[in-house]
């Protein structure tokens, strides 16, 4: 009896282990890139050597922790670095994109987002990254005066006029007001569906096809407004006009003044005719320093006379001035409906040229990953990228990478308030950012939400 569950508890064993290993096996076959930092970049990563890119990249430990990223070392300056995928990633059967990236220094003028580049056969190398480099998706954190945003852009090419055009998420999330640790992720589905995850929560989702969420929308309108259409001569978009059969009253008088002087108001009993409103400060002294020939003649400043305090007023007493009952101002004649108003003109609708209908973007594949920004801050952290098939694969990065750093590091910030005694004060703060960060995700505010939230 013994051996059978001796046998039994092997089995279970070996099964668990299977199933383990099968699932990390199709957790590596879903993760098509992922990168750690743990070694060196040297050699894998390629820095642009653009002249404008001055920006120097380091491997360095996140604060407070023993994992690596990669690190914007130096405010102010121009960054450029990529890595080639092993092959082309197509995007049309859904893919998931997803980076961590810490702002240690804060993120006042910036950007920290990645660039998804297309092959190089569109005419690009890796040392001449720039911003020219042609991409297909550009994803992140960006945030500079009013411009707080979690972008996501798509350049699309037109198949009727060969253009490549950029597509720009409408009302995208607001970047995270903190210094922690933020995994930002993008789940690209084939049914055209696009989320946007910050820290694992869905924040937008659109859709590819849909004119609400991208602006410019990737399918033309079918009509656009002739361009060739003029507005008739006679076209009289006046709502209201004057009456030209109104006259001016012949009492009307323009001239009559706004105001005039109140002839029945009387001097209030104790007013102080002969005494000034200021008087010589009585406490002020001449400074020893004082040099009549080169300052002049010194003045004692001036204070309030502390005797008309206590009256109803002092010095010249002079009758006030009130609205003048006959002021009219001048004379316009009333409006009346527009006999002749035929609305406000615009073209006339015709079918436009350059309409075409999409079943699904005609998504350019990527093969490489490159971060390409100018910040005026140093310590932007990046870490854990990961190109995958399956947003499986990424929830598992999240729960076993981001999460442990993240609960840590806020962990540390709650007790660095209490150490300082501003926990309740910056819980609140927190709060109300937290609050209007809510609030700017709302559909009906998100066109206001650069009013909404506030550096």
């Amino acid at each position: 009896m013994r051996e059978a569950k001796r046998i039994t508890l092997r089995l279970a064993i070996v099964l668990l282990l299977a199933f383990v290993s099968f699932n990390q096996l199709f957790a590596d076959d879903d993760t098509i890139f992922h990168e750690t930092f743990d070694e060196s970049f040297s050699g894998r990563w390629i820095v642009s050597e653009k002249e404008d890119y001055k920006g120097v990249w380091k491997r360095e430990k996140s604060e407070g922790h023993d994992d690596y990223g990669l690190l914007v070392s130096e405010p102010a300056k121009k960054y450029a670095i990529v890595k080639e995928l092993d092959e082309p990633v197509s995007l049309k059967d859904g893919i998931v994109l997803q980076f961590e990236t810490r702002l240690q220094s804060g993120l006042e003028c910036g950007g920290a987002y990645l660039k998804y580049l297309r092959p190089q056969e569109a005419g690009w190398v890796p040392k001449g990254f720039d911003s020219e480099s042609p991409y297909s998706i550009m994803f992140g954190p960006d945030k500079c005066g009013t411009t707080n945003k979690v972008h996501f852009i798509l350049k699309h090419k037109n198949p009727k006029s060969g253009e490549y055009v950029e597509h720009h998420l409408k009302f995208p999330p607001s970047v995270p007001h903190d210094k922690l640790t933020h995994v930002y992720t993008a789940i690209l589905k084939s049914d055209n569906e696009l989320q946007i995850l910050v820290d694992g929560e869905e924040k937008k989702k659109a859709n590819f096809l849909t004119s609400d969420d991208f602006e410019p929308p990737l399918v033309p309108a079918k009509t656009i407004p002739d361009p060739d259409d003029v507005k008739p001569e006679d076209w009289d978009e006046r709502a209201k006009i004057p009456d030209p059969e109104a006259a001016k009253p012949e009492d009307w008088d323009e001239d009559a003044p706004l105001e005039i002087v109140d002839e029945d108001a009387v001097k209030p009993e104790g007013w102080l005719d002969d005494e000034p409103e200021e008087i010589d400060d009585p406490e002020a002294t001449k400074p020893e320093d004082w040099d009549e020939e080169e300052d002049g003649e010194w003045e004692a400043p001036k204070t309030d006379n502390p005797k008309c305090e206590e009256a109803p007023g002092c010095g010249e007493w002079k009758k006030p001035m009130k609205r003048n009952p006959a002021y009219k101002g001048k004379w316009h004649a009333p409006l009346i409906d527009n006999p002749n108003y035929k609305g406000i003109w615009k073209p006339q609708d015709i079918p436009n040229p350059d309409y075409f209908e999409l079943d699904q973007p005609d998504f350019e594949p990527i093969a490489a990953v490159g971060i390409e920004i100018w910040t005026m801050q140093d310590g932007i952290l990046f870490d854990n990228i990961l190109v995958a098939k399956d947003e499986k694969a990424a929830a598992s990065i999240r729960d076993t990478t981001w999460k442990p750093k993240f609960d840590a590091e806020k962990e540390k910030q709650k007790a660095e308030e209490a150490a300082t005694g501003t926990d309740g004060l910056a819980g609140f703060q927190k709060k109300v950012f937290e609050l209007l960060y809510q609030a700017a995700e709302l559909s009906f505010l998100s066109k206001h939400k650069d009013k909404i939230i506030v550096s």
